[in-house]
């Protein structure tokens, strides 16, 4: 019985594969004449000009109406054609301050080509389906990115400066006057009408005087959604060009024996304190200012990680390879705001203005209450170190370092200055829980 069922399926298999082989082949040919007719009916000068049609360098020259980008918004000719063109120029000057001047190549090296794909024409490579447009519906429009860099930034910073001169956290508080500072200015410019910005925006503007880009991420997707792109752009540009725009307000306003103050080395600071610090730090956070307990706490638990001793497997994940990762996505994601139709708009030119402001105001109040607090104090205190209050580590510590060092070679300011630049990172975060608790 089973070979004779064997053997039935066997001749019905040899039927129906030959029928089946002769059915497939007459279906290709008939497509292959069916391709070759409308071939035929178009000559190779219009197949040419098709594919001319596609291409970027007709996108640059032949702007059209009613091209909308991907949220929907309509696209001028101008950012269509020379703002595309102007943009990516712009990417390549970041590229030239990233690696011939070395300002924040970690930065500015991703964010300068996520813009320059965000420019090119047609492949939608920043709209919904495309890789760095899910990226930042991924992890900037949730505000994961800013949580994740928080951790690592924890884990990399060692709070001992700051716990052994712990006035010094008074110069990362004064630093945080830029940002309040500007929300009030802002709002004078919307009453004037100059710009229209609600008071939200008013307030998720004025963070970015804190020099601290995820801080700024994680603000304006709660209180200003729609200018977050503008927002993280600006902020992070002012992060990558500290060493060009402080040197100069800090030398304004100090003399050159200010310069020159060299201060004395703090005690050394136990283990158990470091441990304490973080766990201390959230505790009061969560009592006071839980609105700000997502950065604080990434923040926190990156240090503890740190400090504990006994898991250095995750403390070294936490500074290296997941920061790593997370700045590339980041700095992707930012750069995909600086599409032509996205940065060359009037809010975005006044956001940038404006956290310019905001970060000039920060910077002078941190120096100024250096100087007031080297006149009040016992012990020397070099004002340059107060430009160190703005979130930006270690880059302001290091530029206070080297302003410092210009003046005297062997004046080394760095351990010094890390104290109120650690303040400053915790400052800018407390602060954007005061203004969510506000607006």
């Amino acid at each position: 019985m089973k070979k004779r069922l064997v053997t039935f399926f066997l001749a019905l298999s040899f039927f129906l594969i030959p029928l089946g082989a002769l059915a497939t082949v007459n279906h290709i040919a008939s497509n292959e004449t069916h391709k070759e007719v409308q071939t035929e009916n178009k000559s190779f000068g219009s197949l040419l000009l098709n594919f001319y049609k596609q291409t970027g360098i007709y996108a640059f020259l032949s702007p059209k109406d009613g091209v909308k980008n991907a949220k929907g918004d309509e696209v001028s000719k101008f950012q269509q054609s020379f703002g595309r063109l102007i943009m990516i120029a712009i990417c390549f000057v970041l590229f030239y301050l990233a690696i011939a001047k070395g300002f924040e190549p970690l930065l500015l090296i991703p964010i300068g080509f996520g813009g320059l794909l965000a420019n090119i024409p047609l492949a939608n490579i920043i709209g919904d389906g495309g890789f760095i447009g899910e990226l930042f519906k991924a992890g900037i429009a949730n505000e994961l990115f800013p949580i994740l860099i928080f951790m690592g930034v924890g884990a990399m910073t060692d709070f001992g400066p700051l716990l052994a001169n712990p006035k010094t956290a008074l110069l990362g508080a004064a630093a945080q006057f830029g940002i309040f500072g500007t929300l009030v200015g802002a709002v004078a410019l919307s009453q004037l009408g100059i710009f229209d910005f609600s008071m939200q925006d008013a307030a998720a503007i004025s963070i970015i005087g804190g020099a601290d880009g995820p801080t700024t991420i994680f603000i304006a997707s709660k209180l200003a959604p729609d200018l977050l792109g503008a927002m993280a752009v600006a902020a992070y540009s002012y992060m990558a060009l500290v060493p060009v725009i402080q040197p100069p307000i800090m030398k304004a306003l100090t003399s050159e024996e200010e310069r020159k103050i060299k201060m004395t080395t703090r005690r050394k600071v136990s283990k158990l304190e470091k441990m304490l610090f973080p766990l201390t730090v959230l505790i009061l956070t969560l009592l006071i200012l839980p609105e700000s307990s997502p950065l604080i706490g990434a923040l926190t638990f990156g240090n503890f990680v740190r400090e504990s001793g006994v898991v250095e497997r995750l403390s070294k994940t936490l500074q290296n390879e997941l920061i790593n990762i997370v700045t590339i996505f980041l700095g992707l994601s930012v750069g995909s705001k600086l599409a032509a139709e996205y940065f060359l708009v009037p809010e975005t030119l006044g956001i940038l203005l404006l956290g310019l402001v905001a970060f000039s105001i920060g910077t002078a109040a941190g120096v100024i209450m250096g100087k007031i607090m080297n006149k009040m104090s016992k012990e020397p205190i070099n004002p340059l170190i107060g430009a160190a209050g703005v979130s930006a580590v270690p880059m302001a510590a290091r530029v206070a370092n080297r302003v410092g060092m210009e003046s005297d070679p062997t004046n080394v300011l760095l351990m010094h200055a890390m104290g109120p630049n650690v303040a400053g990172v915790i400052g800018s975060a407390v602060a954007a829980g005061v203004l969510l608790s506000i607006f």
